[in-house]
């Protein structure tokens, strides 16, 4: 019989699921490191929330862990690198406390509306400032949605039933998914010019930390409530305390911070701020849920070897792993390179498998191109979650299959489709090794490197030399470079694996290039 530790809080149904389902639960919680690092060798599953830190030493001694299971979405308390490196799958539930974080969001909106924090503390006090605490109305104001996904969603849902506006910005939010829930789809810049009241549903991404920076606060309109019940890290919380002593924002409510637990913030003390310490999921009904998913989970993949929700496996037969493996590293770099090519407003996303991938279990691959173009903007996402999310944005996705390969054996494209147009991106598996062989329909042969420049240049003499020496002024060393081209003279790309990382301002060198149309740093984790 399987044994899992439940080493945070949760529902009594969710172990009395582990016991129905055939697999041990043991309630040990308030572990300290070191307690855990003792227990986890005797454990094949273990149960956390947010408060237990499954870190590399704890992972290292769990000799016989085979699943880590989140009740919730964030798995920041997770080193989900050593896990994967132990093949240890890590499983959250990212739905499971949707309504909750939206209901939160909306009553920290009506909050602020009415200054209900501070006229309860000064009505108790004796007070009576009837005059002091003039409201707003939310009926007829608009109301901005950073981030239209699943939480966003219902937050705008309950908008609209209380007769408000409700514009939103995210780069994965289709035209026609924007008709479907009522919202009217626009950039950012105009969000920030027109929104009453802002609202952040994203998740907290390198494109999406301190989107609301300080210039992005300077161009809001004066007067404007600002509601963050996503991430910490999403808003400049020094830019806005300014902006709230200044009067410029009409008033903020947190629900998270960059640092938790936050003893100590600039926002704290300032004027009309409302802060909770992350209550978004603190309801017994998502407690209840999620705590049941990922017992459900977690004695599926003991029991079966069902995938569900997981972070680092996708959903394969342990007859097919073997065959597999290498073609979903594939699909997970090609897709990561595609998502990096895309700024906003994808509308599809094509996957073709050409000679003997296409007669693949091609669903884990497309699964796995999915998270990889949706990860830059949605670091949640998974193999698993992916589908859906794409769905639920309304991003169009097909499958094509073609039993011939005219140069490799195996040839996987994507073509992803935006405002801009399309971009296609295929790849090989070369000895056992993903490799890019065509961009923009010029053929190449490159290995993927965990840091990597993207040059689209024009093919003229004294380009190689100018990046070379860019690169060595920046001290940064060259491991691989690879070029494509479609004519002498013509388009050309250059594809640079790099030991190093480079900032903005090095990349705004290279666009000075006279020979350079567009550079793209990307990553490769």
């Amino acid at each position: 019989m399987p044994r899992v530790l439940i080493a945070d809080p949760l529902s009594p149904a969710a172990v009395q699921i582990f016991q129905e389902r055939g697999v041990s639960a043991d309630t040990k919680t308030g572990l300290s490191k070191d307690e855990l690092i003792a227990l986890i060798p005797a454990y094949d599953g273990l149960a956390v929330r947010s408060a237990t830190k499954a870190d590399k030493d704890v992972i290292a001694a769990a000799a016989n862990l085979k699943v880590i299971g989140r009740a919730g979405i964030g798995v920041d308390n997770i080193d989900v690198g050593a896990a994967t490196a132990a093949g240890v799958v890590v499983m959250n539930t990212p739905f499971g406390n949707s309504i909750t974080t939206a209901e939160h969001a909306i009553a920290l909106i009506f909050a602020l509306a009415r200054q209900l924090p501070a006229a309860d503390a000064s009505t108790q006090a004796g007070k009576w400032e009837k005059n002091r605490f003039m409201g707003v109305e939310l009926y007829a104001k608009t109301l901005g949605l950073i981030g239209c996904g699943n939480i966003g969603s219902i937050v705008a849902d309950r908008a609209l039933g209380l007769k408000m506006r409700v514009i939103a910005y995210d780069p994965f939010l289709t035209p026609e998914r924007a008709v479907e829930i009522g919202v009217e789809k626009v950039e950012l810049d105009e969000l920030l010019a027109r929104a009453d009241v802002i609202s952040l549903h994203t998740p907290l991404t390198d494109k999406t930390r301190n989107i609301l920076s300080r210039e992005a606060l300077a161009q809001t309109k004066p007067g404007v409530r600002i509601v963050n019940c996503a991430r910490g890290g999403l808003v400049d919380e020094a830019a806005l305390r300014e902006a709230l002593d200044n009067g410029h924002v009409g008033g903020a409510a947190f629900d998270v911070f960059t640092v938790e637990p936050a003893r100590e913030n600039p926002l704290f003390g300032a004027p009309n701020f409302i802060a909770t310490p992350h209550l978004g999921a603190s309801t017994l009904e998502a407690q209840e849920n999620v705590a049941l998913q990922v017992a459900e989970q977690m004695s599926d993949y003991l029991l079966t070897g069902a995938v569900s929700n997981a972070l680092n496996s996708p959903s394969i037969t342990a007859e097919e792993a073997p065959r597999l493996k290498p073609y979903v590293a594939l699909a997970e770099k090609l897709g990561a390179f595609a998502g990096q090519m895309v700024d906003a407003d994808l509308t599809a996303i094509d996957v073709a498998y050409l000679g003997q991938a296409a007669a693949l279990n091609v669903k884990p691959l497309t699964a796995a191109a999915l998270a990889g173009v949706l990860r830059p903007m949605l670091a949640e996402v998974n193999m698993v979650s992916a589908p859906g999310v794409a769905k639920a944005r309304g991003i169009t996705v097909s499958e094509r299959r073609q039993e011939v390969s005219p140069v490799y054996d195996s040839v996987m494209r994507i073509t992803v489709t935006s405002r801009s147009g399309e971009r296609a991106f295929a790849g090989s598996v070369i000895g056992g090794l993903p490799r890019v062989v065509e961009v923009k329909g010029m053929e190449l042969d490159a290995p993927f490197a965990p840091a990597m420049l993207y040059v689209n240049n024009l093919d003229r003499p004294g380009f190689i030399g100018a990046i070379g020496n860019l690169l060595g002024e920046q001290g940064v060393n060259i491991a691989t470079f690879n070029l494509g081209r479609t004519a002498s003279g013509g388009d050309a790309i250059a594809l640079i694996g790099i030991d190093q990382g480079v900032d903005e301002r090095f990349l705004a060198r290279v666009r000075a290039l006279p020979q350079v149309k567009e550079v793209r740093a990307l990553r490769f984790g």
